[in-house]
């Protein structure tokens, strides 16, 4: 087994560390999300935190660890009255982003279920993970299947297989660990909500601590044990304050003042539910134990807050998490105590917040600060958080070039569903029909490796004929491993669905390019809810630009949409060329995932002829009818707008071989909204006239 390496020397990242041990002391507060950019030690630091978990005590011979002073009485090991007991240490799992649900949940052998009626069950990671801490690394790119059953075992604290009737159910109460770029995508709120505390990590920019980062890991690579050895004084003193804090956790008393100062910062930033408001209260009290204090004080609650509520107060995922501080520290200051919240009494050997009691390290301290500081205030409600510089009054960004400045987004709105035709067979996801693991069986076959999903009648039908000639004597049906039948199953799968944005003067006129900018944003929103990776390419003037490679992460793609400036002649040619070589990459490198073109234009294209003397709508058409050719699935959003319209948008869409919609059709509540308008209207005229009026 590889050395990790120490955690007392990991370098700053005092908000990550802090978040570690506090679930260390009290794993009732529900695990820690990291956030941050690539290479920043997320991984290491969660590793090295398995060294400082105290040893666990266990029913010997227990594959589901059960605890002997309170076994599981429905343990699949059980009964485990008169087992004797043992102890281990504290187990880290880790869930690889691609693993099985089998792997996940464990293994159900049907075979010998249907034929010797025995329920065979080999454990999954949940059950290693029981106890203990279950860590995900790029917890966001989890598949969504995995996702739901992470979900359900959080909730219930127990995982269940059940295969054709036959189930298994065992306990799983583990502290949730993952780690993610958010430039790879976002969370689904469900689970982002699991997460008790969530961090934000970047690397320093002081050179010291990025020399003292390198010296370390250097000395690491090149002999861990020496390396492991050297900081064995200072993991043994932190392993013991970490056991020391737990004996002290049930003496921390939460007091009324405490408490009122925790419901009015979660009121106050508008959480959703009363979860914050519990972890947050489990959160003070261990910074408390943390800090050798058997009184939860305010910056107790500060810190809480800080670590507790940035990932809650996300309204939509275009928001950047974080907390205006300025308005945390007025709340709290408003509901403080009558006797005033103790905050020049002595917090302890080591203080309550920051580090929280981080061993010193040698070199620069170099600390990034309180989760927080780095994002921008919150602007008021309903409003966009993404700043837009504002452009000099009077003076064009470039002389000459036409070029606008960006302008904001429009409200985003829910938009009406668009998929790929067909069947396909990509990566899980909710936008178009797709032959998944999971979904509605359609059918059955033979399995050509594991069987996953046992489809009863199918393999009763297959085994029935030869039951005579192979003896079945018994209830048993004699089951062979040929019998077996898969299930064959119908779902939905995610696509790429890459973004061909009109940039060009055209889109800028009559202030289009705001509603414009808003039915993108909303068709990014509604791609986020489908698990769709998107891709942004923009054109206008002489050329196109690949604003955004495909990628999962659609709130950088809203952030680049957003800074998008608008000017000069339509390249629609150049766009639609652009895009081909895109999907032509991607198909290379994801062939299972299936396109959705979308072209956001009012159909123009402006330009010099070509020196064979093709006009810019005539090469526009040829670009389209190569999209056509491959059978590029492609949707035209119609921006023309004005009472004279030229229907240049819908003859394009005719050369995609695909279909045309206006920005009102786009809309989800378009047909609703009209039906609603009839009716109003007929309301209106029973209460003038008593009867309805004809229709013109």
């Amino acid at each position: 087994m590889s050395t990790p390496f120490p955690f007392t020397a990991v370098v700053g990242m005092d908000d990550l560390r802090l978040a570690l041990l506090l679930n260390a002391v009290s794993p009732a507060v529900g695990g820690v999300l990291v956030r941050g950019e690539k290479g920043t030690a997320k991984s290491t630091a969660v590793r090295a935190l398995s060294a400082l978990l105290p040893e666990v005590p266990v029913v010997a011979g227990c594959r589901f660890s059960c605890d002997p002073g309170a076994p599981d009485p429905r343990c699949p090991d059980g009964p485990h009255e008169t087992a004797p007991g043992a102890s281990r240490p504290a187990r880290m799992v880790e869930l690889p982003v691609g693993a099985s649900e089998d792997r996940l949940v464990g293994a159900l052998d049907i075979e010998r279920a249907l034929s010797e009626g025995v329920k065979a069950f080999e454990p999954g990671l949940l059950a290693d993970a029981h106890r203990g801490v279950l860590y995900v690394d790029e917890v966001n790119l989890l598949h969504d299947h995995l996702v739901d059953l992470l979900l359900d075992a959080a909730a219930m604290g127990a995982s269940y297989v059940e295969r054709e009737g036959v189930s298994v159910r065992h306990a799983a109460r583990f502290l949730l660990v993952g780690t993610m770029n958010p430039e790879e995508g976002e969370l689904r709120p469900q689970l982002l909500d699991r997460f008790g505390l969530t961090v934000e990590v970047a690397a320093s920019r002081e050179p010291e601590q990025r020399v003292e980062v390198v010296r370390r890991r250097l000395a690491y690579d090149d002999e861990p044990a020496g390396f492991a050895a050297r900081w064995a004084e200072e993991e043994t003193a932190l392993r013991d304050r970490i056991v020391a804090a737990r004996a002290l956790l049930p003496e921390v008393g939460l007091g009324d003042a405490a408490l009122l100062q925790i419901a009015a910062t979660c009121a106050a930033f508008e959480v959703d539910g009363m979860r914050a408001d519990i972890v947050m209260a489990r959160t003070a009290t261990a910074l408390a134990a943390w800090a050798g204090r058997t009184d939860v004080l305010a910056e107790d609650v500060r810190q809480a807050a800080l670590l507790a509520l940035p990932h809650r107060r996300r309204r939509n995922p275009f928001d950047a998490p974080g907390l205006d501080e300025d308005k945390l520290d007025d709340t709290l200051e408003e509901f403080k105590g009558e006797d005033g919240d103790g905050g020049d009494d002595d917090p302890g050997p080591d203080g309550a917040g920051g580090g929280g009691g981080i061993p010193p390290q040698p070199g620069p301290e170099g600390s990034e600060g309180p989760e927080g500081t780095d994002t921008p205030p919150e602007s008021g409600a309903g409003t966009d958080d993404t700043p837009v510089e504002p452009e000099p009054q009077g003076q064009p960004r470039r002389a000459g070039s036409g070029e606008q400045s960006a302008v904001r987004a429009a409200e985003p709105f829910r938009t009406k569903a668009l998929s790929v035709p067909g069947l396909g067979e990509g990566a899980a996801g909710r936008r178009s029909r797709a032959r998944t693991e999971h979904g509605r069986t359609t059918g059955s076959r033979r399995p050509g490796g594991a069987l996953t999903k046992l489809h009863l009648a199918a393999t009763v039908q297959a085994a029935a004929p030869h039951q005579r000639a192979r003896g079945r004597s018994g209830p048993g049906l004699v089951v062979r491993r040929d019998d077996l039948r898969q299930a064959t199953r119908e779902g939905r799968e995610g696509n790429l669905v890459l973004f061909v944005v009109d940039a060009s003067g055209s889109m800028a006129a009559r202030r289009r390019m705001s509603a414009v900018k808003g039915a993108v944003l909303s068709l990014l929103l509604d791609a986020y809810q489908r698990r769709d990776k998107v891709g942004l390419i923009t054109f206008r003037g002489k050329e196109a630009e690949l604003a955004l490679p495909p990628t999962s992460s659609v709130d950088t793609a809203a952030a680049r949409l957003e800074s998008l400036p608008t000017g000069g002649r339509t390249p629609l040619a150049a766009g639609l060329l652009k895009a081909h070589d895109v999907l032509r990459v991607e198909r290379l490198r994801d062939p299972a995932r299936r396109p959705l073109l979308l072209v956001v234009t009012d159909g123009r294209a402006t330009g010099a002829r070509t020196a064979g003397g093709a006009d810019p709508v005539a090469l526009a058409a040829r670009a389209a009818r190569l999209h056509a050719s491959e059978g590029t699935a492609s949707v035209v959003v119609d921006c023309e707008s004005g009472p004279v319209r030229l229907g240049l948008a819908a003859s394009l869409a005719a050369e995609l071989e695909g279909t045309a919609i206006t920005l009102d059709e786009l809309r989800a509540d378009s047909i609703a909204g009209l039906v609603r308008d009839v009716q109003r209207d007929v309301q209106q005229d029973r209460a003038h006239n008593g009867r309805p009026r004809r229709a013109a």
